[in-house]
């Protein structure tokens, strides 16, 4: 094989059972692994086969997220070819799309298809390596992990037998899909059971005949919408979404794996392997002190042990407490047995239920030129920090309900206002209307710091104090005017006096 390993990384789901660091809009594997400055699961994942026999990434993720997934590529040095799906439709379909898109370049493209948020430890390139021959020849790679406990929320494959034309490969007996305790248990007892990885190895042409052999219309339907792409401001290509709500919303496993006669398994033994689903396994996976503490960010403990302490923005003191989840953030703070880690998705269809923005997003958000910050919403004003890299571009809008003020904190800007084009230096406010779009770009060699403030009743004081201001000035007039028939009155009256009435 004298081509390139193509990494496709899948970077769908929520992670709801990580909440509150994980969100509908930014979801864990764009969140740090190991707490606030440290790279986030994605990242590292790109890193992870950013190594010499591997070609630069494919990377497919929900529309909204092209944004913080370009920024997270720039903060560590890597590009990528960016596939945004404009509806989620599970991983059959987002594979396809990113095989169809690696076909543009190379016929004979060899795609490493990824999960985004596991945690993996040990030399996994190399056995990926050792099998990029027989996925270069049609063979279907999927890699099974050794289990080391019975678990119930893995999938598991059982081994057929070794594959006698390539060392370490062997047939695939059978999927099973999320086992319960008694047959996990029985299966791990048998031996020869894997747990399924949702890492696989294919050519992307394969790919492509073997959903034309099972599944001709997700092929036409992931076809037309790559077809149809378009590109963000990012340059990320956006599917069609008329034609790909039109695929099988189905895993690619269920999709092809377990249909095809090409699928092969590979294990690989001495790899240590997570799929980080619950806060209890970033405990279990985690570095810990000698009482059994997981620390991460200002954290501060006393008789406290086996225990995960996550501070995101400000001290965390915890006292006394054993076997706890504690995770704050600037906007909610998560409080769990370790126990009872699973059921931290129940919190988070409570707060769909209820409409909580705090299921949503976090108060900080990517953007394609930056970074937005909810500062406060009281409900009488909204103030947020706007952070704009070097050459940044954006709309500065108008909230539609109240004027804006906007405040430069640091750094220096252009903007264009309706009288023409103003600087922004530290201190320079200016205000526009709620319905105005004010283009603004970072033309400095720092970020540029910008405080939004819309305060919704601010026209209407405005308007009222006009209003005042004219009655004010009304009445100063008819003052005037009385005084000056007074003092007619006055010096027409004998001796200085007013006459009667």
């Amino acid at each position: 094989m004298t081509h390139r390993i193509i990494p496709t990384i899948l970077c769908g789901g929520m992670g709801s059972r990580l909440w509150p660091m994980s969100r509908i809009d930014q979801p864990k594997q764009f969140q740090s692994v190991n707490g606030a400055g440290s790279n986030t699961f994605f990242q590292e994942t790109m890193l992870r086969h950013h190594v010499e026999g591997f070609g630069d990434p494919i990377v497919v993720t929900n529309a909204k997220q092209t944004a913080i997934v370009a920024r997270q590529m720039r903060s560590i040095g890597m590009d990528a070819t960016i596939v945004g799906e404009p509806i989620g439709r599970n991983t059959g379909p987002a594979v396809l799309a990113a095989a169809l898109f690696a076909l543009r370049n190379d016929p004979d493209a060899l795609l490493l298809v990824l999960p985004s948020d596991h945690i993996i430890t040990g030399d996994i390139n190399r056995i990926i390596m050792s099998m990029a021959d027989a996925a270069d020849n049609g063979r279907i790679i999927t890699f099974g992990v050794e289990p080391s406990y019975p678990e119930t929320g893995y999938g598991y494959i059982t081994d057929g037998g070794a594959f006698g034309n390539y060392a370490g490969l062997h047939h695939v007996s059978k999927f099973i899909e999320k086992p319960p305790l008694e047959d996990a248990t029985a299966l791990l007892d048998a031996g020869g059971s894997y747990w399924a990885s949702g890492i696989s190895m294919l050519r992307a042409d394969l790919l492509v005949s073997e959903f034309a052999r099972y599944d001709q219309g997700t092929l036409a339907a992931v076809s037309e919408a790559v077809a149809k792409a378009h590109f963000d401001e990012l340059g990320a290509s956006i599917l069609e979404e008329l034609a790909f709500v039109r695929s099988s919303n189905e895993p690619t496993e269920r999709l092809i794996f377990e249909r095809s006669d090409r699928i092969s398994l590979a294990p690989l033994p001495g790899i240590k392997w997570d799929d980080v689903g619950a806060w209890n396994s970033v405990h279990s996976i985690s570095e810990k002190a000698g009482n059994g503490n997981v620390t991460q960010g200002d954290v501060i403990t006393h008789e406290t042990s086996n225990s995960l302490i996550r501070s995101e923005d400000r001290l965390v003191a915890v006292i006394g407490l054993d076997d706890v989840i504690v995770v704050d953030t600037a906007d909610a703070l998560l409080l769990a047995s370790r126990d009872h880690s699973q059921d931290v998705k129940k919190i988070v269809e409570q707060l769909k239920e209820r409409k909580r923005v705090e299921v949503s997003s976090h108060r900080r958000r990517d953007m394609p030129w930056g970074q937005i910050e909810r500062l406060r919403d009281t409900g009488s004003y909204e103030m947020d920090m706007l952070s704009v890299e070097k050459g940044g571009k954006l709309m500065v809008n108008g909230t539609g309900h109240g004027l804006s003020i906007l405040t430069a904190v640091s750094g220096n800007a252009e903007c264009e206002l309706p009288t023409g084009v103003k600087r922004l230096n530290a201190g320079v406010s200016v205000v526009i209307d709620p319905d105005y779009s004010m283009p603004l770009v970072n033309d400095g060699e720092e970020p540029f710091l910008l405080l939004h403030v819309t305060v919704p009743e601010l026209k209407a004081l405005a308007e009222q104090a006009v209003e005042v201001a004219k009655t004010e000035a009304e009445i100063e007039e008819l003052g005037q005017i009385e005084a000056k028939l007074d003092d007619l009155t006055t010096r027409s009256a004998p001796n200085g006096t007013l006459g009667a009435a």
